[in-house]
């Protein structure tokens, strides 16, 4: 899976422990997710483009390294990835923010969509798409193909927990998307939930069922 990063670092791996018992409250569970987004977001930007400029400094001047480019895009697939998208911010405030409505319809597990709305000029940007599960992948296919079609080219996808089924889909539909996540886990059940996973991101969350 040369196309997926598993971010194995000690406190990601110890934070998604915790999120993943039953036991923990959604308070504890909202902040974890925000917590790890914060860590998964360093190695989803890895690889922002760089340049230079001259400053001074207190003591002399020098040349100093700076991003470049335009602003990237946040791109939340509703509505559980307004979780990572939270922590996110903290660390780069001022990315544009894009959301993409969309609910899995539980017979077929087909992605629904229901609103779009992103930045402009996405051509110019990296689009950092985020949601917690990658599960069927179906949703997360849906989303990247919905940016290509406004421009978007260069897109990575950030999720906290991701399944087998789910990476060969968006290999097979995005193979120029890298994937970062903090596991991949065994497989999906007959629902299309992540096992072992941790359940429904999105009322863990928010508190529903």
């Amino acid at each position: 899976m040369d196309h997926v990063t598993v971010v194995a670092h000690p406190l990601v791996q110890h934070k998604l422990t915790i999120m993943r018992n039953r036991e923990t409250s959604t308070a504890g569970f909202r902040r974890l997710l925000k917590e790890i987004s914060l860590l998964l977001a360093y190695e989803v930007t890895r690889e922002l483009d760089m340049t230079t400029v001259e400053i001074e400094t207190p003591l002399c001047p020098m040349t100093a390294p700076t991003l470049e480019g335009k602003k990237l895009a946040l791109i939340s697939i509703l509505r559980a990835g307004n979780g990572l998208l939270d922590g996110i911010l903290e660390l780069i405030p001022a990315a544009r923010v894009g959301f993409i409505g969309l609910y899995r319809d539980p017979v077929t597990l087909q992605p629904v969509q229901y609103y779009c709305k992103v930045p402009d000029m996405l051509d110019s940007r990296m689009c950092i798409v985020v949601d917690p599960m990658l599960a069927t992948g179906n949703s997360s296919a849906a989303a990247v193909s919905l940016l290509k079609d406004r421009g978007a080219r260069n897109i990575r996808f950030l999720c906290l927990l991701a399944a087998p089924e789910g990476i060969a889909r968006m290999r097979a539909a995005h193979p120029d998307v890298p994937i970062v996540t903090a596991a991949v886990d065994s497989h999906l059940n007959d629902h299309g939930y992540i096992v072992p996973g941790l359940g429904d991101a999105g009322d863990r969350m928010f508190g529903t069922k």
